[in-house]
């Protein structure tokens, strides 16, 4: 059952939702699954079949493929390959820092929770000019035992916040999330307005309204109404 309170706090995915980073993302790991030997590997296949999925989960996944395990520096090389990339033309999405300004005025609590490490979760907070609006208040999923669609780093978020997860609610652009929002009780509300869903924007709106999102919304101005229900 999805959060039917007044919300109370607002807990956001990170790329893809307040900065422009998947089509950075996607092709860092395309280009590592490609030297390991995948060699089919394309960022929009990879897009597809993992957005959201934490790297220990697409790590476990990319062993099955290969048929052994993934060389322990894996997720460094994609990392180190994202920040070099992330320093030159990582983005906020529009409309970001307008839409934490009008909830934070309006005495609602934010917080991050993404699936990525903590590292990458700090690196693209600072580069994105994000740090301070979420000091104390972002998640990683390597915080919790499991990833989305697990529920765990929402819970860990609002339990962060001191908000009961019936009265939060979470901006996700992934199935994954807003499935894993829908789990821990909370209002999930899709969002399409990423670079990376210009080619599929509708297809993907379906996907979200059938992991559970009781709206989608295309841009972060829009997104206030369909987060802040009942307020």
């Amino acid at each position: 059952m999805t959060g039917t309170g007044r919300i109370e706090a607002v807990i956001f995915d990170l790329d893809g939702c307040l900065v422009d980073s998947e089509p950075h993302a996607l092709e860092a790991i395309a280009a590592e699954m490609r030297a390991e030997g995948i060699v089919d590997a394309r960022a929009e296949e990879i897009g597809r079949d993992y957005l959201g999925v934490s790297m220990t989960d697409l790590c476990r996944d990319i062993a099955r493929r290969l048929g052994r395990e993934v060389p322990g520096d894996f997720v460094e090389r994609v990392e180190r390959r994202l920040f070099e990339v992330y320093e030159r033309r990582l983005r906020r999405i529009d409309g970001a820092l307008g839409l934490l300004d009008r909830l934070e005025a309006a005495g609602v609590a934010i917080a991050i929770a993404t699936g990525g490490s903590i590292r990458r979760m700090t690196e693209t907070l600072r580069i994105g000019g994000l740090s301070e609006r979420f000091e104390g208040r972002a998640f990683s999923a390597e915080l919790v035992p499991r990833g989305k669609p697990a529920p765990d780093v929402f819970l860990l978020a609002a339990e962060g916040l001191g908000v009961s997860p019936g009265r939060c609610a979470v901006l996700e652009d992934s199935p994954h999330g807003i499935a894993g929002a829908f789990a821990g009780g909370m209002r999930p509300v899709g969002f399409v307005g990423g670079s990376h869903l210009d080619p599929i924007r509708d297809v993907h709106r379906s996907r979200l309204i059938d992991a559970g999102a009781v709206e989608v919304v295309e841009t972060l101005g829009a997104a206030d109404a369909a987060l802040t229900v009942g307020r």
